[in-house]
């Protein structure tokens, strides 16, 4: 995951409508975290940083993700294989993501979903990351 990505998708604000943006993967501190930037092109869509951390005695991992809007948000994260997922479970607004990496590694995509007031899971962001460099 580690680069620079050009991104493409999909969002349910604008039905029928491609977003493009870029989004870089980069370690902090040695590789205590990574560091993940991203932008959308298109308004409407933020542009955020997330910081990917663990707590090593209890083998757990962690996103803290903030956007230009001032939103902040703290997901849990897994990843397993080739899957790298983060999730947050909120009553009144909760998400998931799933980033899964192809094979050759020059390619992932992205599958968000959200959930308002507890109620079905609907599409939110999606994206495909090709490598950029």
């Amino acid at each position: 995951m580690v680069g620079e990505w050009h991104t493409t998708g999909i969002h349910p604000q604008g039905p029928g409508t491609t977003v493009h943006g870029r989004t870089s993967f980069a370690w902090h501190e040695g590789g205590a975290f990574l560091i993940m930037r991203s932008e959308i092109e298109e308004p409407g869509i933020p542009s955020g940083v997330a910081v990917f951390g663990s707590d090593d005695a209890a083998a757990t991992y962690y996103m803290l993700y903030f956007d230009e809007r001032g939103v902040s948000r703290k997901y849990d994260v897994t990843m397993t294989g080739n899957v790298l997922t983060w999730r947050r479970d909120d009553p009144s607004f909760s998400q998931r993501a799933t980033i899964t990496v192809e094979e050759g590694r020059a390619k992932m995509t992205m599958k968000g979903e959200m959930s308002r007031e507890g109620g079905e899971w609907e599409d939110d962001l999606s994206l495909t990351y090709v490598q950029a460099r």
